[in-house]
């Protein structure tokens, strides 16, 4: 008999939902919010109001799409955390009425597990892309940047991880000073390829493990700024180029360089999340694929950023194991080391 999983994504600022069907993606559809521009970064309260209005219509589509009626759904799987609490509750509140007006289970999801699970999406059943446990994978995105050592569906160990900042916060925020708008990472990533990478040095963090830190990152591209605009108030204008450039640069050292010692043995390596949708750190990969033997992976632009089908194919394995969650499951802002 057939599993068919929808997905309810609503971590952020995109409101979206997937069919997935014995591994298969049906459909796929995602609202974003371009309210957000305006104010340089997201705003809870509007992204909340934003995803009130965008749920049924997105959900209603996915299903329209997958081409089924929504009494073949075998369980309900959402996003749980980690994320904007007033955006996840739109999505959890969503997904309660639903799998109780259809009497499914719910399933829950960890955020930043189905990010690393989005490699396991097929979008025909005969897709073999997949990697092989065990695997490293390094999800980079706006809020996160972890090395993750994944030994199965639902065994994951997060080896290394950001003290501070994230690497995609550092894009937005360089970005933001720059007046380049938000989000930054995008065109940061374009401006970048007209640049020259080691136009400008700015600093990097110097921490012990595999941890992250980008927080001093931003105040070396900061202070770069303020001196050279006293010299020249069209700096940034007659630089952005190269300024673009070289902080992708120095941003994708930082992350390949702990990468690469956490690898170790292991020679099948995946990135996730959206900055994995930067065009540097892909060509990064494919470099160290060259260099040091490495199988890498790396996802369709499509499954980058946060969607309902990495929650939908997450929810298909956890659905699998019986793992459901109860009606009274409430959404968290934060999550622990290990994804579960």
């Amino acid at each position: 008999m057939s599993v068919t999983i929808l997905g309810i994504e609503s971590s952020c600022d995109d409101t979206s939902s997937s069919v997935i069907r014995d591994g298969v993606m049906l459909s796929n559809v995602i609202a974003s919010q371009a309210v957000h521009e305006a104010y340089g970064g997201v705003v809870p309260e509007l992204a909340s109001r934003a995803h009130q209005q965008n749920i049924i219509p997105v959900v209603a589509e996915a299903i329209k799409r997958a081409g089924i009626d929504k009494s073949e759904l075998s369980a309900v799987a959402f996003t749980r955390g980690p994320g904007l609490m007033g955006s996840l509750l739109v999505g959890t509140s969503f997904a309660k009425g639903l799998a109780a007006s259809l009497d499914i289970p719910m399933i829950e999801i960890n955020h930043l597990q189905a990010h690393v699970l989005a490699h396991f999406i097929k979008e025909t059943p005969e897709d073999d892309h997949a990697p092989s446990f065990p695997f490293l994978c390094l999800l980079v995105s706006g809020g996160n940047s972890q090395i993750i050592k994944v030994n199965a569906y639902n065994d994951m160990e997060v080896i290394g991880q950001t003290i501070d900042d994230a690497a995609g916060e550092a894009f937005d925020k360089c970005a933001k000073v720059m007046g380049l708008g938000y989000p930054g990472g995008p065109v940061v990533n374009r401006l970048a390829n007209e640049g020259n990478p080691k136009a400008f040095t700015f600093s990097k963090p110097h921490i012990p493990g595999y941890d992250y830190s980008f927080s001093g990152l931003k105040t070396s591209f900061l202070y770069t700024l303020r001196d050279k605009l006293q010299e020249d108030p069209d700096f940034i204008e007659k630089n952005k180029q190269d300024l673009c450039a070289s902080l992708q640069a120095t941003v994708i050292d930082i992350l390949m360089n702990k990468l690469r010692r956490a690898a170790n043995d292991l020679k099948e390596v995946a990135v996730a999340g959206g900055v994995s949708a930067n065009s540097g750190l892909r060509d990064a990969f494919l470099d160290h694929a060259k260099r040091f033997g490495w199988k890498v992976h790396i996802p369709k632009f499509s499954f980058t950023t946060d969607n309902a089908a990495m929650v939908a194919i997450t929810g298909y394995y956890k659905y699998l194991d019986k793992e459901f969650c109860p009606m009274d499951a409430a959404p968290f802002a934060r999550v622990e080391a290990k994804l579960k």
